[in-house]
């Protein structure tokens, strides 16, 4: 086995076992990317100089016995809209094409202070916008199962490193499902952590009441030692929730005896693929014979999610997308006659057609006349939504469902049909609009030997749960183990 291919945990062992030093381990995934980033474009930027001279410094730290982390060495890679120090920071747009943050993220500075060594920054849905990574300026990623296949998105890059070995982990986003079905998509284990649960800091916001960030893994083991190092209250995120994290690698116990888990009868309905349908009721089935009570419920207003979330999440969009004007930062028109013509000619020039076709969605939204008819109406569904988790909650500890009801789907296939793009969130939105936490974990394959993945969705701040329900179902089955053939 190659180093590159390794878990976390198994890096980490090996550079506390004296096998290997964090630069051979940090060398030989620099290699892997020169070698197939090329044919899967998962990189926008890459730190080759910067990445082993970081290298070379933690293990100079671990062998005096300073670098205790079991982050410390591990090669990781970051969603490129979360903000790092003198590196640019795109988001995937030509809008910050040339942008260089004079600061880090909140996590950023926490995976530093662990050790973890940047590889560079990962390719993305412009401005976190879309469900492929087909909407990136710079390039699109394809699924390192399936060249002709996207990833998922708008973390498509960050789950198609990971997949492919081009990452010990990555951080991605997730504000209606980003890490969770780029996850399923590409084999891997990807969680949405509790709104507020993990610093929003120096995350370039899209919508701001659900964007969330997130570990992008190979397997539960992994997502733990990250989250580990990642949440926590920040006084420099307003969002940011003071409760005390527990040590979440004690939630790694092989039992699940006694848990209740309830099935959303609308999370298995006819929009769902048969091969997923049948690998998450198999999944459900192998958990109730390790002794979980599994049982069907119902969230009735699950078909209600996707209106609510695309005009609560586009009218904030159009918000906090408003500063980029050609003034302060980022591309501005270079002809133009008057400063309204700037601001028209260097946000015409400076988005994508996603980004454009949303900020106009919000805006109507938010205009006079129709603000009380569609933003304040889906305000309200959202507060309905959170109460039938409240309430289904009160009966089971965990839900379970698809993260996507299809595999991944071929490049271009849905493009032009946005409406049928949406749509594909429609078992991952209610999470973030109730502000839940929800872990994806690899559960089969489909005819076509695509990855599916399971989703399960817990309480507020319990994480803990649904790392010790997937790291039960991982223990024993061996989907989490297969890797993509490229």
């Amino acid at each position: 086995m190659e180093l590159y291919e390794l878990t976390v945990h198994e890096m980490s062992d090996f550079i506390k076992n004296r096998k290997v030093s964090a630069v051979e381990l940090v060398q030989s995934v620099l290699d892997r990317i020169n070698a197939i980033d090329e044919k899967i474009g998962s990189y926008i930027t890459v730190l080759e100089e910067e990445a082993l001279e970081q290298a070379k410094e933690v293990q100079e730290r671990i062998d005096k016995g300073e670098a205790k982390s079991p982050l410390a060495g591990i090669p990781m890679a970051l969603k490129d809209n979360i903000c790092t120090k003198n590196v640019k920071t795109t988001c995937a747009s030509k809008m910050l094409g040339s942008f260089i943050p004079p600061y880090d993220a909140t996590v950023s500075k926490k995976l530093y202070n662990e050790g973890a060594v940047l590889l560079g920054k990962l390719n993305m849905d412009e401005f976190a916008m879309g469900a492929s990574t087909e909407n990136s300026y710079f390039k699109i990623t394809r699924n390192p199962w399936d060249l002709e296949r996207v990833p998922g998105g708008s973390s498509g890059g960050s789950a198609a490193a990971v997949a492919a070995g081009m990452a010990g982990f990555a951080l991605g986003s997730d504000t209606g499902g980003s890490i969770r079905q780029p996850a399923s998509f590409c084999g891997i284990v990807g969680m949405k952590p509790t709104y507020g649960a993990v610093s929003r800091f120096g995350l370039v916001a899209f919508a701001s009441s659900m964007d969330q960030i997130g570990p992008l893994t190979k397997d539960v083991t992994d997502c733990a030692m990250v989250l580990n190092a990642i949440t926590g209250y920040d006084p420099m995120d307003s969002t940011s929730a003071d409760v005390k994290y527990p040590d979440y690698s004690k939630a790694l116990i092989n039992d699940v005896k006694g848990i209740r888990i309830g099935i959303p009868k609308e999370y298995i309905g006819d929009n769902t693929n048969l091969d997923v349908k049948k690998a998450v009721l198999d999944a459900a089935k192998t958990l109730k014979e390790l002794g979980a009570q599994v049982a069907e419920c119902s969230l009735p207003l699950t078909e209600y999610a996707i209106p609510a979330y695309y005009i609560i999440s586009s009218a904030e969009a159009s918000s906090n997308l408003a500063r980029y004007d050609g003034i302060k930062y980022g591309y501005r028109a270079k002809e133009y006659t008057d400063l309204m013509d700037l601001y028209v000619r260097t946000r015409s020039e400076g988005f994508g057609v996603e980004v454009k076709r949303r900020i106009l969605l919000g805006t109507y939204a938010l205009s006079s006349g129709y603000y009380d008819q569609y933003y304040k109406k889906a305000l309200q569904v959202r507060t309905l939504i959170k109460n039938a988790f409240n309430k289904v909650f009160e009966k089971y500890d965990v839900l379970l469902g698809p993260a996507a009801p299809t595999t991944a789907f071929k490049i271009g296939e849905k493009k032009e049909k946005p409406l049928e793009m949406y749509l594909g969130d429609i078992y991952t939105v209610s999470v973030n609009i109730a502000g839940l936490p929800a872990l994806t974990i690899p559960c089969g394959f489909d005819g076509n030997n695509l990855p599916i993945g399971l989703q399960l969705i817990g309480k507020p701040f319990d994480e803990s749960t649904l790392l010790r329900v997937g790291y039960t179902f991982e223990q024993n089955t061996e989907f989490h183990k297969k890797r993509a053939g490229i």
